[in-house]
């Protein structure tokens, strides 16, 4: 997949780059940020350098992962962070963060939106899971807003720092967003009671 840019009506979403360093290192320092994704933690200038500088050349290289920085217009501050990750055929799943400072603004809605009409209209998905660790509420809130579909819990579902941690499931469809499915679509029939 080549690197692609949206944009929304309020912000700018691009692949991360060299010259993003400095602010996702800022972010990251977030507690919030540290505890609630898959960030190191302590984040490291290091962790920031290769995350901008070798983990997302890397994904979009490889078609494993699409990530993007989120800005308020072209040259405004990073705002957030969305990346879309393959979890195998036609299934990928989503992660996000935003900036302390930036949060209760609706922006991560906006670009989440953005990235998984994206995700299903160029990259095919027929699937765009959402997982976060049991009580996160804030992720959970961003993804109900967007139209994902709390699933339920995956026990053990999320490794972080050496330790399996319960984590929420949800999901969104491409017909949940009014668009059609790469793949044809036999949902479960419930039985009679």
């Amino acid at each position: 997949m080549e690197p692609t840019t949206l944009t929304t009506e309020r912000l700018d979403l691009r692949p991360f780059t060299p010259a993003d360093e400095d602010e996702v290192y800022a972010a990251a320092q977030d507690p919030d940020i540290q505890r609630w994704t898959l960030v190191p933690s302590p984040y490291e200038r290091e962790h920031a350098r290769a995350f901008v500088g070798e983990i997302v050349p890397a994904g979009w290289r490889d078609d494993t992962g699409y990530s993007f920085a989120v800005r308020l217009g072209a040259d405004g501050p990073l705002v957030a962070a969305v990346g879309v990750h393959v979890r195998g055929p036609g299934a990928y799943e989503v992660g996000y963060w935003t900036a302390k400072e930036h949060r209760g603004h609706g922006y991560m809605t906006e670009a989440l939106l953005a990235v998984a009409r994206w995700t299903f209209t160029e990259v095919g998905a027929a699937r765009l899971e959402w997982r976060a660790e049991a009580g996160n509420a804030g992720s959970r809130a961003v993804a109900e807003k967007a139209g994902f579909r709390f699933e339920g819990l995956l026990r053990a579902g999320l490794l972080r720092a050496g330790t399996a941690r319960d984590c929420w499931i949800g999901a969104l469809l491409p017909s949940d967003l009014g668009l059609p499915s790469a793949l044809p679509y036999l949902p479960a029939v419930s039985a009679p009671s």
